[in-house]
This record gives structure tokens, sequence and C-alpha cells, in this order.
């Protein structure tokens, strides 16, 4: 798969010699305004951290309507699929149908349902079928149980591939077993993707250091008035923040840094998780599962130049589109990502899985890989060598958790009594 090779910036642009415009922007500015107040013996970094813990984040620019859904409790996991899809968005609020009008926000939402949460809790199904729910059927028996050997601790295997093949997924996503289960089932898998949320009075910091050190993919913000949510923040809408800030001082200080400045990519070659394209896809997600991170790449059989890349948001593929699998016997890394570029384009949609790797230099600036991470609007970029060898994976926590640092016990008791455990939670 060919990849993109990051070029390197040029002459300021328009939008870099005028003064910002954009609601993003003017978050910007008010960095920009507190920066030149601020005492001159403060290291950069201490300033950057002083100028974002004086806003609020009520002062983020309000998340498009599309992305403010709410799934209520009771939504079965198809219905919960189609929404995410038809929204183009990956998670969204679960909301007790059962709780009270009053009800304060804690209360109100029981945790955040997405993609990966549903494949995750149909991995595990470990159990037999109930002799009093619905008889699934000679095809859906086969998917569970198959289904659920992958969710056991070892690699897979070739076996494995091959076991997901044909209208595996197909016959899963039309079962009863899906069709029934409602999400509230599942809400003991949330422990992994709470529902913590920030009240318009928090700051900036709080929120930057959620998405960061606290490994956060989006944040609510509520409205504790009326108990319901205000805004999503989510990690892309902070990156697409930071670009719209190019040309202040403020950015320009942090920004123009090289990758190797600021100590990014974080990891040496070796302790790159990825993934071999003769794999099952679905050990792809199970990594990914484990070591609670949003993409992984895939190698060729060599190990050292990667082919594509699969991230947590691809496992709706296997749920949205399950046809496209028919025509391979094992659905392997590599089938995965071939069969999901073919579906994009017979669709006329774009994607990195189209384009191929984005990638970049050591020596590249943090705000070249801001602008182009917010202009393909994707959630990470790849290092490579000279020879296209791979050195490192950069993601968006990564940028943001090198614009702000955590104080020494900043957070105090803030935890405490904002994640409710689920009465049947599991994790």
């Amino acid at each position: 798969m060919a990849s993109i090779q990051l070029e390197r910036e040029g002459s300021s642009s328009p939008r870099q010699q005028e003064s910002p415009r954009s609601p993003e922007a003017q978050v910007g500015m008010k960095v920009e305004d507190l920066w030149d107040v601020l005492e001159p013996q403060l290291s950069p970094t201490e300033k950057l951290n002083a100028c974002f813990e004086s806003i609020h984040v009520s002062a983020f620019p309000p998340a498009p309507s599309s992305q403010v859904i709410e799934i209520k409790s009771d939504t079965s996991l198809a219905e919960a699929v189609q929404i995410l899809a038809q929204h183009r968005i990956l998670s969204a609020p679960v909301v007790d149908v059962d709780a009270p009008e009053d009800a304060s926000w804690i209360d109100r939402y029981i945790g955040i349902v997405e993609f990966a949460g549903i494949a995750v809790w149909i991995l595990h199904q470990s159990e037999p079928p109930s002799p009093r729910s619905p008889s699934y059927g000679k095809a859906i028996d086969a998917a569970i149980n198959g289904i659920t050997k992958a969710a056991g601790l070892g690699n897979l295997g070739p076996e494995d591939a091959a076991m997901t093949s044909g209208n595996f997924f197909e016959a899963l996503t039309t079962s009863d077993f899906y069709k029934n289960t409602k999400v509230r089932d599942i809400s003991g898998s949330f422990r992994w993707a709470p529902f913590l949320a920030l009240q318009k009075s928090n700051s900036f910091l709080t929120m930057l250091l959620l998405l960061s050190n606290y490994k956060m993919k989006s944040i609510p913000v509520v409205d504790l008035g009326e108990g319901t949510i205000d805004n999503i923040i989510t990690q892309s809408s902070v990156i697409h923040m930071l670009a719209e800030c190019s040309g202040l001082q403020w950015f320009e200080s942090w920004g123009t840094k090289k990758l190797s400045e600021i100590g990014l990519p974080s990891m040496s070659p070796n302790q790159i998780i990825k993934v071999y394209e003769d794999e099952p896809v679905l050990q792809a997600f199970k990594v990914m599962r484990r070591k609670r991170i949003g993409g992984i790449p895939v190698v060729d059989s060599g190990g050292s130049k990667a082919v594509g890349n699969i991230s947590i948001r691809d496992v709706q593929f296997l749920l949205t589109a399950p046809e496209i699998y028919h025509d391979y016997r094992s659905i392997t890394a590599k089938n995965f990502l071939t069969a999901v570029r073919n579906y994009l384009e017979k669709h006329h949609e774009d994607s990195p899985l189209i384009s191929g790797m984005v990638t970049c230099k050591r020596d590249h600036t943090i705000k070249e890989l801001i602008q182009l991470l917010d202009t393909k609007k994707i959630h990470r970029i790849y290092v490579v060598d000279d020879n296209g060898n791979l050195e490192g994976v950069i993601t968006l926590r990564d940028i943001i958790s090198r614009l702000v640092h955590e104080p020494r016990g900043y957070f105090g008791d803030f935890f405490d009594g904002v994640l409710p455990l689920p009465a049947n939670s599991r994790v």
C-alpha cells in the first residue's frame, strides 16, 4: 500500500497572515491575551498551563448537533450500531430510561457505548445460550462459539481467520442474539469507557489532561441545571482548535519545534505494537482492546514496513457491512484492509485506508503534524526513516500531552464519585 508522505511546509498561508476568525481560533486568542500578561520568568510550558487553567471549557465551540447524540438504555445493539453509523460517530452517551425526570447527570447517564465496546462485549460472551433464550440456530451457535473462542487470552492463528470467513458476521448481525440484546445489558463493559463529564466551569487544562494523560477519547460537558449534555469535546476537536491557532505567538513558540525536540515519537521501533498482514483481523482488535490503544499498523511478513493501518473505529465494518467478506476464505488483517478499501471506493468515500499510510519524518515540526492530522481527519501518523521502515507512531493524545503537563496533586479527589460502577459490572 502506498504511503502519503508529509510535505514540508512552505510560505505562510493566508490564514496565518490574517487574524483568526473561527470560533476555535477565538479560544487561541484568549490564550494569546493571557500569554502576553503572564510573568516573563515562567517557562513556556508553565505559561501554557497557566493560560489553559484560566479558560473555562464553556468557551470551547459547541460540537455539531450531529455529534451530540444520545442512545437510550433500552436500544438494541443492532439499533445502536445503526445510530452510530448513521451519524458517523464512534461513541455516544447512554441515557438510563428508568431514571427519574429530575435525576442529576450522574444518575441520568450510565456510560458511553461505542463500536468497540459492542464488539468487545460480543467477544467476551463465553457462556452458552440459556435454555430460556431464543434459539439461535446452528449457524448462529457456530458464530457465537467461534467468536468466543477468539476471545481467549492466547494469540489467534490462521484457523481463527478462516473461522470468520464467508457469512460469519452476516449470520451474527442478523441473529436474535444481536437484535434482542439491549445496550443496558452490556453496561458492565462501560468501566473501560466510563461516563466522565466536566462542568462548564472546569478549566481547559483539566479537559486537556483528561484527553491525554487519562486516555479519554471524548468528554461530555454537562449543564448542571438541566442535568443534560451541553457539548462533547473530542481529541479531534482539540487538534482542530490547535490547527486554527497557527500564526499566534504562543502556538508558534511551541508548534515550530521539531518532533525530536519534544520527545516524539516516544517509543523505539521495537516497542511499536503491530499486527502482521497474515494474522486474523480479530487479533488486531484484541490487541487494541488489551493495550487500550486506538490503532495499530499492519506490517508485511518481514515486519519492518507498514502496509496499512487498522483503527478501533474500523470494527464498525465487521458490524455494518458484513457482506463485504463473502469472497474471502479467511479474514486476515490484509484481507480486511482490502475488503474495506474496495467497499469505500465503491461507495465513493474517502478514507486513509484508501489513500494509504500517512507518514512523516522526525525532523518535521509539531505544527506540520497538527495541520496534517486535522486536514486528513486521522488520529495517528507513522514516523518512518528514509527507507520507509517504521520508527514510531504519534497519536492525537501524544500531541496534546506535549502541550501541557499535570501539576502534582492537580486532580485531588476529582474522580471520587464521578465514575459510578454499574450494578452489574464485572470489570
